[in-house]
């Protein structure tokens, strides 16, 4: 495994800060814009990814590194099911939400993958 010196080098990481501009970007307009709880939501579940990504590696051991990863993972988790609903209520078509949900998986995937990685060196 390479060593990662900052998070920014992680690309779940990078990829996560990217999935989180473009749901603040689609949260902007049409019905999202009034639904001021809903957005909300979909934006703290969407910022909490990169975010804990971040902290977990900033505290400097692995053990909190991979507590941090498995939240990260459930942040994901929590807006997939808000992206599935924004599509069922009409607030995103079903090309853009599946399209996003597709990013978040990418994103869980690449963190699943770090998890394993970071386990097998504690091993």
């Amino acid at each position: 495994m390479t060593k990662i010196t900052c998070f920014e080098d992680l690309d779940c990481w990078q990829q996560s800060v990217k999935l989180t501009t473009e749901i603040y970007e689609v949260t902007n307009k049409g019905e999202f814009a009034k639904d001021f709880g809903f957005r909300d939501q979909l934006r703290r579940a969407a910022v909490s990814i990169p975010s804990n990504i971040a902290e977990g590696k900033e505290r400097e051991t692995i053990n909190e590194f991979v507590r941090f990863l498995y939240i990260a993972k459930g942040s994901g988790g929590e807006l997939r099911t808000q992206l599935l609903i924004a599509e069922n209520i009409g607030y995103l078509s079903t090309d853009k939400a599946r399209d996003l949900r597709g990013k978040v998986e990418q994103v869980n995937r690449m963190t699943a993958n770090l998890i394993k990685a970071l386990k097998a060196r504690r091993e």
